[in-house]
């Protein structure tokens, strides 16, 4: 299958007021989960109609059901688990929230569809619009921040004694088992987002690799031939993209330069 238009867009959208409260007021135990999920239910139908009058062709939900981009893809990997995030100071004297460091503990495997039910609600809201030209999409994390944030030490040791080519290939299998369940859901156009690449042109994000006990020469190689064994198990029929992003520049976890 190819794209059927010249155009697209990344897929994160900034969320409305009324969901952000509703983040909030869950987050604090003041509504219950299926409050919420009718909060995000309800956004994701007008942001799907307000792309479809924009005139764009692909259709994302905005990802306004994660709390982070990666981590809530992720952490639903069998062997992944998240440590609590950490409180952080900017530059500029304020303070955030870093997202959790993510480690290996065990194989990686597919333990469960993962944005399936996100996709199916998606579908629906894209069909009743009535349109055929236009293109659910999901957007996912590159299986590379698996291995980017923490290097060679946040894998586990016993489960993976040698990385290549027993870690690569438990991910990519993973991934690959999450792209046909979503092809079995009816979608045809996935794109995997990637900020490591980018991070590689910053030097303090060079450095930081070196400490690691990585060559940040080499891998942008290592990450190509990474990503590349999750194509290998793209299902026919699917369009599976990539985007390379710097990362929110407001955050400390984004690399230098913004998009000059």
């Amino acid at each position: 299958m190819r794209i059927p238009f010249r155009a697209d867009q990344v897929g994160s959208l900034l969320r409305p007021a009324e969901l952000a409260a509703a983040r909030a007021r869950f987050k604090h135990g003041e509504i219950d989960a299926a409050t919420l999920q009718a909060a995000e239910d309800q956004a994701i139908s007008a942001a799907v109609r307000r792309q479809e009058a924009l005139g764009l062709q692909s259709i994302t939900d905005g990802e306004f059901r994660r709390t982070y981009f990666h981590i809530d893809f992720l952490e639903q990997l069998g062997g992944v688990q998240c440590d609590p995030p950490v409180l952080v100071k900017r530059a500029d004297g304020s303070e955030e929230l870093a997202p959790p460091a993510m480690r290996v503990t065990g194989k990686v495997t597919h333990a469960r569809s993962i944005q399936r039910a996100d996709f199916e609600y998606l579908k629906s809201q894209v069909a009743s619009l009535g349109a055929k030209s236009l293109t659910p999409k999901v957007t996912i994390p590159a299986p590379t921040m698996l291995h980017f944030r923490g290097g060679r030490a946040g894998i586990s040791r016993e489960a993976y004694p040698e990385l290549d080519p027993a870690f690569y290939d438990d991910v990519a299998a993973a991934y690959g088992d999450e792209l046909q369940s979503l092809f079995d859901a009816g979608c045809r156009y996935v794109q995997m987002d990637d900020t490591n690449m980018a991070y590689l042109c910053d030097e303090k994000m060079r450095e930081a690799a070196r400490s690691r006990g990585d060559d940040p020469n080499e891998l942008p190689h290592r990450y190509a031939g990474f990503i590349n064994k999750v194509v290998a198990h793209k299902p026919a029929g699917m369009t599976l993209a990539m985007h390379l992003c710097r990362g929110n520049f407001k955050s400390t976890h984004a690399a230098a330069g913004n998009y000059e």
